[in-house]
């Protein structure tokens, strides 16, 4: 989507640090990494002029865009959406070849590939760091047609009747694009502590045409999403198909950041843990849930989807998407019945986002809300049902949507959010992300 998998700095705590000496030889991994967000000081989209309130209302508006760039177009089976500092919430500075070079992208749950942009560019978006030259790694290698890696990007890859190499095509759905070259190399994952994680053979893109909204702060993307070529899958029985991480509320006054885990590292047990049947659609780059209902309190209301329907695989969840979003009707019968528990009187946005606000002076009592997925309840904190906005405005942290439906980080936060695609599951646990 150019979603999560939602902006990371990855820099990498190693807990163990077995290193994948080539594709088919893939001893377990367990690893953790810092999640920094793209509005941290730490980010280099960082504006140290704007006010908690005001970076939370840019997530916001990011958040109502991001919808408009997902489509489930089972004829092209593959992900339409943004790539760009609007589409992804944490960033993921990782290095490709040999010897490693830097680059910093958006680490997206809801995106395949990895690709940055490449030399030579024939005509490529302007970005502030070097870009990556594959002819000065070593262990940079095209793709060639025949292989299996081409044949899985399916429609977005081709090849020239004058040569074997394996060309991709990306185009997303704000008009931007991406096309090159599909290639393996070796992606270092660094480490604070001088012990780098080194993936070989990892397939890539390689960015020689790219043009849109991209960001000039970001050099391409980190697909963690569901599909053939995301880096989750490749790293497959290597990291057992899992991975989970924890998000530090944006309210957080700890200078803590969140946590990405995978492999041995990113088992989600212990006591108030949930789980939820991970559901197959036409995209598998999405990661699809079952919403049955939401309740306020003591009134449960069953949920009613959109085009998707409000059966299986009905919501997306989603590291990149800040608010949770509903469908527009399922949504107003939802406000209505958080607003009729809550003794205060509305405001109005001076923006017009978002409809169900408050005075941030008012002691504002919460309903209690609970999402009833498929055999998981997940009870929210007050914290991710209403955000502070400005510095006497605090508004309800859901909206509708025209289409799809996507459970956003706002939700999450605060969660223990485990991803295990061989066991086909989504784990929620209560946790305190700061402390860990």
């Amino acid at each position: 989507m150019a979603s999560l998998f939602s902006s990371v700095l990855l820099s990498l705590c190693l807990l163990s640090s077995p290193f994948l000496s080539n594709a088919n030889a893939k001893p377990k991994l367990g690893f953790t990494a810092d999640l920094i967000h793209r509005d941290s000081p730490k980010s280099p989209f960082y504006n140290p002029t704007e006010t908690p309130s005001q970076r939370l209302r840019n997530a916001i508006h990011r958040s109502v865009n991001r919808v408009f760039h997902f489509t489930e177009d089972a004829s092209l089976n593959s992900p339409q959406t943004e790539i760009t500092s609007n589409g992804g919430e944490y960033l993921m500075n990782v290095s490709l070849g040999t010897p490693p070079f830097p680059i910093m992208a958006i680490a997206d749950t809801g995106s395949d590939l990895l690709w940055t942009q490449c030399k030579p560019c024939d005509d490529c978006y302007t970005q502030d760091d070097p870009l990556f030259d594959p002819n000065a790694s070593s262990t940079y290698k095209d793709v060639p047609c025949s292989s299996s890696q081409c044949s899985a990007l399916e429609n977005q890859a081709s090849c020239s009747t004058d040569g074997s190499t394996c060309s991709y095509s990306m185009s997303y759905g704000d008009h931007s694009y991406t096309e090159g070259n599909l290639a393996a190399d070796t992606l270092t994952l660094g480490s604070t502590n001088n012990r780098p994680v080194q993936l070989k053979n990892v397939i890539i893109g390689c960015g020689h045409n790219n043009s849109g909204t991209f960001n000039e702060k970001g050099s391409g993307i980190i697909g963690l999403g569901g599909g053939a070529v995301s880096l989750v899958t490749q790293l497959g029985d290597s990291i057992d198909g899992k991975f989970s991480y924890c998000l530090v509320p944006l309210s957080s006054e700890t200078d803590k950041t969140s946590k990405i885990n995978f492999g041995t590292n990113a088992d989600v047990s212990g006591t108030g843990v949930v789980s939820t049947p991970l559901i197959a659609k036409s995209s598998e780059t999405f990661y699809y849930l079952t919403l049955e209902a939401i309740s306020v309190g003591s009134k449960k209301i069953p949920f009613q989807g959109s085009d998707s329907g409000s059966g299986e695989g009905n919501i997306i969840i989603d590291s990149g998407t800040t608010m949770t979003l509903l469908p527009t009707e399922f949504y107003k019968e939802l406000e209505d019945v958080v607003a009729s528990s809550i003794d205060a009187e509305k405001q109005k946005d001076p923006q017009g986002v978002l409809s169900l606000c408050y005075s941030a002076t008012s002691d504002l009592k919460v309903p209690v809300i609970t999402m009833h997925f498929d055999g998981a309840d997940v009870k929210l904190d007050s914290s991710n049902i209403f955000v502070q906005i400005s510095q006497d405005l605090v508004c309800f942290a859901f909206r509708a949507s025209p289409s799809l439906s996507i459970y956003g980080n706002l939700s999450q936060m605060n969660f223990l959010v485990g991803y295990d695609t061989v066991s086909k599951k989504v784990s929620f646990m209560p946790t305190d992300c700061a402390k860990m």
